[in-house]
């Protein structure tokens, strides 16, 4: 089974793209696979006029049509998620998420916008048909550290919650999939992001 991880900031590198990056590392190594696709590496011009004629819109719509589950990771901004990803999910049809699981995330600058995920994004998902939104998640910029040569670091209450996530997630695609989830899941995981794995300009297989 296969998950997306969705990116809707429009700079990269970013606190929302390193932690997604983070959590799709994790599910890695616990046996589930992941594409990549940042909503800012599509072509401005198609994503604003909805071109679903352009082939890199059209494969990015294929890519959230061929997942079984999505993380999608937002800075908040004015107490909302991006208008790069609002763009994204307007090209989804009106049943795009349908049978997905869904992971929210969202990274702001204080506890402010706590709730915008579930205020602003989840209505959106739950419209759009997903099968289930986990609890989202939301980290403020003192909870993330990034340090060029250790990585990523998360402070102890996000580092639980961002478990937590992982952990239901990784739990729904077992059993989506007619598996028994691991009795224990508990892997020591090096907490890197964009580091080993550079960013690059296009959404890829892991």
């Amino acid at each position: 089974m296969s998950i997306l991880l969705l990116g809707g900031s429009p700079q990269l590198p970013s606190s929302s793209s390193r932690l997604l990056l983070h959590i799709g590392e994790q599910l890695a190594l616990q046996g589930h696979s992941y594409a990549k696709l940042h909503v800012r590496d599509l072509p401005a011009r198609a994503l604003l006029l909805a071109d679903y004629d352009d082939a890199a819109i059209a494969r990015a719509v294929r890519a959230v049509a061929d997942a079984d589950a999505i993380v999608i990771a937002t800075p908040i901004y004015k107490a909302s998620y991006t208008g790069l990803l609002k763009a994204f999910l307007d090209l989804l049809p009106q049943d795009g998420l349908a049978g997905k699981l869904v992971l929210p995330l969202a990274t702001g600058g204080g506890h402010a916008h706590t709730l915008a995920l579930d205020y602003a994004l989840r209505p959106v998902l739950h419209a759009l048909g997903a099968k289930q939104v986990f609890t989202s998640i939301y980290a403020n910029a003192q909870q993330l550290d990034w340090h060029e040569e250790r990585g990523l670091s998360l402070d102890a209450p996000i580092a639980a919650r961002v478990q937590a996530g992982i952990e239901e997630l990784s739990t729904g695609l077992f059993v989506l999939q007619g598996q028994r989830p691991p009795v224990s899941s508990d892997i020591s995981v090096p907490v890197r992001s964009l580091q080993g794995q550079p960013y690059a300009p296009h959404y890829q297989a892991a």
